[in-house]
């Protein structure tokens, strides 16, 4: 018997974990992934026509990928394998390939095989599922936690339709909640009452999307305060040991830890940019709205001081895109600390400003005909291009000549100060300066 089959016996429930009991059986009962499910969608159409290819489920824990795999196998007539990359080698899969040839042979059955962490197999045993997937022996599910284009060989993700999952929002999770909290089949039979809104709310929050962590969260807490009318959010507290910070995403104190976060940063202060770093992870915000501050705040407040800053914000971006929570939460740290340690500089920030206010006050005063490009013989005959020097002519490749129009000849928009790297550039700037006005330096 396995995973999926055992939803037949009640009277295994009280064995059984909440979020196992609650797993969907049908598609559309599948919450918050409705990207892939809904009526029409690829997978839908697939299952319902009993025609599903094999697949990769890429996505953070607990979104649901092990669930889609047994509403697969529920809703097909394949032979439904299912078997742990931690667990399982070479040797397993072959014993699984020769019994899908005899369910071929005697029942004309196709075996669907769930191979749950498919990234933990090594390439000698990924290898071994190929022939047989290209074949249509075996269709394969595979679920992975981890970015399928680095943790499975190229030849299976080839062959596969790799689908990717999201991380449940709150109100999805909330959702889950509702439904384990009043199930009297499956879940824990209770009014909904029983659980106060702001409980069920904490809950959610601290789940971090993983919907068997908030199912865990919430059968421990009902089992622990049984005898209560209602559990209320301090009772979660108690029960699952993690705190309701002050923090409202949407209100005030979202704002006041986000710029405290950033003048952290702007200060240099790598210590308290981790403290309100922490705390706004703790409490539940998006990682990537504070990457996204940090990819701005490299080029606001350091700019040409430090250009690496940008690389560094932008790469934290993609690796924890990556690896997601929790492995991923050092990734942030680190971008966090380079920004606030690198030398500051808002010149580019200044510089911008300066050249929006300059556009918009002068209007669009027309190119200089030197620097305009003479793609036909009309534009040559109009002196389009004449006069322009071609940098790489020149000693050090620069031309002393004006690329600005006429009426703005020598304005300056950019100063770069003397702090990191923009040091550099503004004794390059400088000398150049010195070159257009025909000076010794």
């Amino acid at each position: 018997m396995d995973l999926f089959e055992s939803h037949n016996h009640p009277d295994r429930f009280s064995a059984r974990p909440l979020a196992d009991r609650m797993r969907p059986g049908e598609l559309d009962t599948l919450v918050g992934q409705e990207h892939l499910t809904a009526r029409g969608s690829l997978l839908q159409k697939a299952i319902e026509d009993d025609r599903v290819f094999s697949i990769l489920l890429w996505g953070p824990p607990g979104c649901g990928k092990t669930t889609l795999a047994g509403i697969i196998a529920n809703e097909t007539k394949s032979e439904f394998v299912e078997i742990s990359a931690v667990l399982s080698g070479v040797k397993e899969i072959r014993q699984i390939i020769e019994q899908a040839k005899k369910s071929r042979a005697l029942y004309n059955r196709q075996t669907l095989l769930f191979v749950d962490e498919i990234h933990r197999f090594n390439k000698a045993q990924q290898d071994a599922f190929l022939h047989h997937v290209e074949k249509g022996l075996i269709v394969l599910v595979g679920a992975t936690t981890q970015n399928p284009s680095f943790e499975v060989i190229p030849a299976l993700v080839s062959r596969c339709r790799v689908f990717t999952l999201k991380s449940l929002g709150e109100k999805s999770i909330l959702t889950i909640l509702k439904r384990a909290l009043t199930d009297s089949k499956n879940g824990l039979g209770l009014e909904e009452k029983r659980v106060s809104d702001d409980a069920l709310d904490h809950i959610a929050m601290v789940s971090d999307g993983d919907a068997r962590v908030a199912l865990a969260n919430l059968e421990t807490a009902v089992l622990h305060f049984a005898e209560k009318k209602q559990i209320n959010i301090l009772d979660v507290e108690i029960a699952i040991e993690k705190k309701s910070l002050l923090y409202d995403k949407a209100g005030e104190e979202h704002f006041n830890l986000i710029s405290a976060f950033i003048k952290s940063m702007r200060g240099s202060d790598p210590d308290a940019a981790m403290y309100w770093l922490e705390r706004m992870l703790i409490a539940g915000d998006d990682p990537f709205y504070m990457l996204r501050r940090m990819i701005r705040f490299a080029t606001e407040d350091i700019g040409m001081a430090d250009p690496g800053a940008l690389t560094m914000a932008l790469n934290a971006s993609d690796a924890f895109r990556i690896l997601g929570h929790p492995e991923g939460d050092d990734v942030l740290f680190q971008a966090a600390i380079y920004l606030a340690t690198a030398p500051k500089s808002n010149a580019v920030y200044t510089a911008h400003k300066q050249v929006k206010t300059t556009v918009r006050k002068t209007g669009y005063s027309p190119v200089p005909l030197h620097i305009r490009n003479a793609s036909t013989k009309l534009m040559k005959d109009l002196s389009y291009g004449k006069g322009y020097k071609y940098a790489h002519d020149y000693k050090g490749a620069f031309a002393s000549q004006s690329y600005l129009p006429d009426d703005l000849e020598d304005q300056q928009f950019y100063y770069p100060t003397d702090r990191g790297y923009e040091k550099t550039v503004k004794l390059r700037l400088e000398a150049w300066i010195k070159l257009k006005q025909n000076k010794e330096f």
